[in-house]
Formats: structure tokens, C-alpha cells, sequence
């Protein structure tokens, strides 16, 4: 294995993995759900770590990613990326900073790149602002998120709430001079004592550059997108030879779990139900018990076939009214748990294609089915790929809230049984 990753979330973790193994120059990817208690295998040139690190108490999150960097530097990685949402879901007090320092310390290195951009879905980063489309992250939408609200767009001053050091920039201009500049710039912020680096990128183009200025960094952080070159140096190395596995489609039942709240799976959900049978989960009802998981599987059962989907997608104002009364973390672990505890019935009943929307709810039912190593598939969408767990015989699509367009959950219903429709 020559690159390891570590993502902290399970659909920033399927994101990343099929920039690696989907790219111009892809690798042979495996994606793991935890840290593996077994070696990887000896074909696998890069290999994400699935965490639920993102929303956890930051020591928890920072004991759990060491572990992952300690079983990655064990299957002979010679880079270490770290993965977080390309809109930097993080709050101040969040684990972002503290999880990249304790990796950066861990490694002995300064002068990280910090780059959460992902242009191929508008996330772009210019002069230390995120930007989503034409609108800072603080007008997207990203400032309602239930658990990580976003209120400053300006990532140096947001990540310097979360760190010990100083951080960083690299400004645009530099950027665009080419990988000769932007490794100088580093150098410096390194020289300068600055653990974390926010470094602008607003093409495809800037994050090659930047790829290329890191080919020897033993740690690089940000989105999925900063992994867009790091195959290619490997390959032009002669370290890694690439490959891409052939998929041949899971055929059988099909059950689709919508746990997101963003604006994009709101519209998903309204789109698929003009179309298809869809059941919603008032908060509610499931709280006080009106609600369990007998009853998500008696409704996807009974529709089977027709595409069914099960969702607790709410407005903003909604979710904030539920979190007031029974508690943030009670409602947060109490969906998980019933679209977890569901999905895995279902599995065990024999449905075959999942697609999931939400990355805390995919975090839960990923670690509820007991997946094992998953092989990665093509790309349905830009940032979501088939995923394919041979240990269960299912084939699933973990997307992120904001991910995929309106007709996304028959798509990625269709890519999973090998149909095509792939890539929008």
C-alpha cells in the first residue's frame, strides 16, 4: 500500500476513494470501514480508513485516527492523507484541527496543506474563504447544518480555533505559478512554525499543482480533491501501476435510507417521491415511540421493486424545534440507530442495493452491516461510487447530503445493478 487515508466520515471516505480509484490515473482502492484488524492485500496500492470521527468528542477522534495512521504506516504507506467534507463541517471546538495536528506531530511535520475544494461540486477556497458556487460557506445553507453549523467562511480563522500553531496561507496568485512556487511557500510556513496550511484552489488545475508540489509530503489534508494528482505522481514513479476493478452489477431487492437535512436531499426526496413509494419519519413519532425500525422494514418490503425510500430529511427550522425538545445528540442517535438497525434486517432479509443519503446516517449503517473490505465500483455521481462488500453480497451508494442531482436514487439504484447511468 503507497497511500492511506483517512477519512472521517464513511461518505467522505467513498468520496476520496473514487477520486483514487476512478481518476486519469487511478489505483487499485480498497475502502475499510475501521481500522482493520488484519493486513491489507498485497494488490491494494491505496486504502481509505472509514472513521465516525467527525462529530465525536475531539479525543476520541484524535485516539481513533492515530490508530488508523498506525495500521496504514504498517501496510508501508509512504503518504497519509487526511479526509474531511469539502464544505469543513467542523464547529470551533470541532476536530478538524486537532485531529490534523496530532497526525502532523505524530509524522514530525510542519507546513500541512489544509484544502477542503472540491470544484467538480463547486466548492472552491480563494484567499482563505470557502466558497460553495458564488456564495461564501456561510450562505449556502452549510450555516443551518444540525451538527456542524458553519458561521465563518474564512478557514484560517475558523481552523486557528481548533489549533496550537499558527496557521498558514498560500494565496491563489502563488498557486497558479506551479508546484516550484507552492512548494516554496510550505517550506516556509513550515520555517515559520505553521503546523496547518490553508491553500488556495479554485480549478481542478490548482489541485494537480498542488498534488504535484506534495508528491514527498508525508501528510497532506482537505477534501477528496486533493487527491486528484497523487496517483499520477506514484504511477509516473514507477511505484504503482494502477488498475481499476471490473464491476459487473449486484442484481436483487433494492431499499434506499435517506438521513440528510441539506437542501439537495430535501429536493431528491421530493423528486423520487412524484415517482416512487416513500415513507417519511417524523422525529417525533420515533422518539416517542410511534415509530421503530418494524416499520421501515414492513415498507420497503412491501415495495420491493418500486424503488422504495425511507426518510427523516426536515426543513431547518424542523430538525432545530426536534433538537430544542428532545435534545441534539438524543435525536442525532436515535435516527442512526433506526436507519441502522434497519438497514441491517433488510440486508439480512436479502435486499441487495442500498443506497444511503447523509454521512451520519451511512457512517451508522455502514458499521451496522459488518461490511468488510469494500471494493470500489464506478462513479455514479461526481464524489459517490459503487461500492461493493463481497463478504455480504451487497452493493451500496453512500452519499453526502449536498451530493448528486434530482434524479440521483434511481441513478445509483441502476449503477448498482450494473445498468450504467453512471456519472452525471
Amino acid at each position: 500500500m503507497l497511500i492511506g487515508v483517512i477519512a472521517d466520515d464513511f461518505t467522505g471516505a467513498s468520496d476520496i476513494a473514487n477520486t483514487l480509484a476512478n481518476g486519469q490515473d487511478g489505483l487499485v482502492t480498497t475502502q475499510y470501514l475501521g481500522v482493520p484488524e488484519d493486513a491489507a492485500g498485497a494488490e491494494v496500492e491505496a486504502g481509505v480508513i472509514s472513521l465516525k470521527s467527525r462529530s465525536i468528542p475531539v479525543a476520541d477522534a484524535v485516539a481513533s485516527s492515530l490508530a488508523a495512521l498506525h495500521w496504514l504506516k504498517a501496510q508501508g504507506c509512504r503518504q497519509i492523507v487526511f479526509k474531511y467534507c469539502s464544505t469543513f463541517d467542523s464547529t470551533p471546538a470541532g476536530n478538524i484541527g486537532p485531529v490534523a495536528e496530532a497526525l502532523a506531530d505524530a509524522l514530525g511535520v510542519k507546513g500541512v496543506v489544509a484544502c477542503p475544494s472540491f470544484p467538480a461540486m463547486r466548492r472552491t477556497l480563494y484567499q482563505g474563504h470557502l466558497f460553495v458556487g458564488d456564495r461564501l460557506l456561510t450562505e449556502s445553507g452549510m450555516q443551518h447544518h444540525p451538527l456542524t453549523p458553519m458561521t465563518d467562511a474564512d478557514l484560517r480563522r475558523w481552523l486557528r480555533l481548533q489549533t496550537d500553531s499558527e496557521v498558514g496561507h498560500v494565496p491563489a496568485p502563488v498557486v497558479g505559478e506551479g508546484a516550484e512556487a507552492i512548494g516554496a511557500a510550505l517550506r516556509a510556513c513550515a520555517e515559520r512554525g505553521e503546523t496547518l496550511v490553508i491553500v488556495d484552489a479554485v480549478t481542478d488545475e490548482d489541485l494537480l499543482r498542488i498534488g504535484q508540489a506534495c508528491a514527498d509530503a508525508p501528510l497532506l489534508t482537505g477534501g477528496s480533491g486533493i487527491a486528484l494528482g497523487l496517483g499520477g505522481n506514484l504511477i509516473a514513479r514507477g511505484l504503482a501501476g494502477g488498475g481499476r476493478t471490473r464491476f459487473e452489477g449486484v442484481a436483487g431487492t433494492e431499499a434506499i435510507l435517506a438521513g440528510s437535512c441539506s437542501g439537495r436531499t430535501r429536493s431528491q426526496v421530493d423528486a423520487h417521491a412524484r415517482k416512487h413509494p416513500t415513507m417519511a419519519v417524523a422525529v417525533e413519532d420515533l422518539l416517542d415511540g410511534r415509530t421503530s425500525p418494524d416499520d421501515l422494514v414492513a415498507f420497503i418490503e412491501a415495495n420491493h421493486g418500486e424503488a422504495p425510500l425511507v426518510y427523516s430529511s426536515a426543513a431547518p427550522e424542523d430538525v432545530l424545534a426536534a433538537q430544542t425538545r428532545y435534545g441534539r445528540e438524543a435525536v442525532s442517535d436515535r435516527l442512526e440507530g433506526l436507519f441502522a438497525e434497519t438497514a441491517g434486517r433488510l440486508v439480512d432479509g436479502g435486499v441487495s442495493r442500498v443506497v444511503v443519503a447523509g454521512g451520519e446516517t451511512s457512517g451508522a449503517v455502514a458499521q451496522g452491516l459488518d461490511l468488510g473490505g469494500l471494493t470500489i465500483g464506478p462513479e455514479i455521481s461526481p464524489g459517490v461510487p459503487v461500492l461493493v462488500s463481497e463478504k455480504r453480497g451487497v452493493a451500496l451508494a453512500l452519499k453526502s447530503g449536498n451530493f448528486g442531482g434530482a434524479d440521483f436514487f434511481t441513478r445509483a439504484l441502476e449503477a448498482l445493478a450494473g445498468e450504467g447511468a453512471v456519472h452525471e
